[in-house]
């Protein structure tokens, strides 16, 4: 018996299921195809770096022995089964629309050369498919999905796996080369991004097992206060699969669980969440989920938008949080959310155009969860944030970087501003090499204030 072992986005040698039960196989190929054929979405300059160490982690453990392509996925499977004899291909189970089509074709074709396409839920903890209100629609706010529809009404999640019991690969000689995949990008930012990052499936569990033994008890209250670093970081590493969610959820149930725990679980439910939400209303990846703002006038300043990309807003805890990303590649979560709700609410721009710039920038751009935090953000999508919460950047920036830490961090050219003044420094009356404010702040709240009301009375 033969199988080809495909991987997508799960691209670990630990707990997967595609490969665990692909193992027992008489005789495997594994591949990973790198597919710009059947997707409009193509991933971003960051994600394809990440994507590249990522590859390279899981060739190691493959003892080299995976295979890369550049193609379309239905032509080079097809290709596999007919050159090698493939009788199984496991695959992960798909739960993004294009992803479902591809499955989709590649089984109609497998039916007709008699050859088996068996999927594992490799992704998520719960099936989407399996989750509705009791009147069998699908939820569209967090809390009753995840108390409700997840975690009393689903089994618990299930076990990891550990790594796959035996691998006898089919004995070719691997003339594929992860480079052919032209991944690395010829713009030197990529270059900054290993300063930061040591990407591999053992950092991965490294980071994890640190997390729970040194940060996982502050994490409820720590994770608001960006110069703490008690996050978990985690985030690009299950994008790409290097580690699974399964693992996380019972490595803190391993532990004494209090506010702590049960918070960082509701975050992994807030990303299945956003799995469901783009499974059940696939079109919100670009379209807004409440159809009242299509009629909503955005400014999309293109001057605005450029100051707030390349951290030159004016407003300090916005302009550290832009240029950590351009710098990093991550954004720590509280400030995410403060750079996003500046940029949709006070500036006007379109949540798109934001969320645009995250998934060409972001290490952790996750298909789902940047779709549905951004339309969470700008009010457009399920369980929205209320149109009338605005974050105060100063008052933000004051509250959760009171000494300045972060900031000066990456706007160290903020150094002499006394710390009274660090979140308003056009108050210093200190001579600045730093932009003064793009908008009046005050002016943009009450007229985004303005804005979504007349919105809401109209709906």
């Amino acid at each position: 018996m033969k199988s080809l072992i495909l991987f997508k986005n799960n691209l670990r040698y630990y707990d997967n299921p595609a490969l665990y039960y692909g193992s027992f196989s008489s005789k495997v190929l594994t591949a990973y195809i790198y597919d710009e054929v059947n997707t409009d979405k193509k991933i971003g300059g960051a994600s394809k770096y990440w994507l590249y160490k990522s590859l390279k982690s899981l060739n190691k453990s493959l003892n080299n022995n995976l295979l890369l392509y550049k193609g379309d996925t239905i032509k080079i499977v097809e290709n596999l089964i007919k050159k090698h004899s493939i009788n199984n291909v496991y695959i992960e189970e798909p739960f993004l629309k294009q992803d479902i089509e591809i499955y989709d074709k590649l089984q109609n074709i497998l039916k007709k050369l008699e050859v088996s396409l068996i999927p594992y839920n490799c992704n998520l903890l719960w099936n989407p498919n399996s989750i509705y209100k009791n009147d069998l629609t699908p939820y569209k706010v967090f809390t009753p999905f995840y108390k409700k529809g997840c975690l009393l009404n689903q089994k618990q999640p299930d076990k990891p796996l550990g790594p796959p019991q035996l691998l006898n690969f089919i004995e070719i000689k691997n003339q594929t080369n992860i480079d052919d995949l032209n991944l690395i990008s010829n713009h030197p930012w990529h270059k900054k991004l290993s300063n930061y990052w040591d990407i591999s499936e053992d950092t991965a569990l490294e980071m994890l097992a640190d997390f729970i033994k040194t940060k996982a008890y502050d994490y409820k209250n720590g994770r608001d206060y960006p110069y703490l670093n008690k996050n978990s970081r985690l985030s690009p590493y299950i994008r790409f699969g290097l580690i699974s969610v399964n693992r996380i959820w019972w490595e803190l149930d391993k532990i004494k669980q209090d506010k702590n725990i049960a918070h960082y679980k509701s975050e992994l439910g807030w990303r299945e969440f956003s799995y469901y939400l783009l499974y059940h209303f696939p079109t919100i990846q670009y379209e807004n989920l409440q159809k009242k703002f299509d009629g909503f006038k955005w400014e999309n300043s293109k001057s605005k938008f450029n100051s707030w990309k390349t951290g030159n807003t004016g407003y300090p805890i916005v302009d550290a949080g832009m240029r950590e990303l351009w710098e990093t590649g991550y954004i720590q979560n509280r400030v995410r959310m403060v750079v996003a709700s500046f940029l949709v609410k006070n500036l006007s721009i379109d949540w798109r155009i934001g969320e645009k710039w995250f998934w060409d920038c972001l290490v952790d751009a996750d298909y789902a969860s940047n779709v549905a935090s951004w339309q969470w953000v700008a009010g457009t999508g399920a369980d929205a944030a209320p149109y009338f919460r605005i974050f105060n950047p100063m008052l933000q920036g004051i509250k959760f970087d009171p000494k300045g830490e972060y900031t000066l961090k990456f706007l160290p050219e903020l150094k002499d501003v006394p710390i009274k003044f660090l979140q308003n420094p056009w108050e210093s009356n200190i001579e600045l090499d730093y932009p003064e404010p793009i908008i009046d702040y005050k002016n943009s709240r009450e007229r985004a204030l303005s804005k979504y009301s007349n919105l809401r009375k109209l709906s």
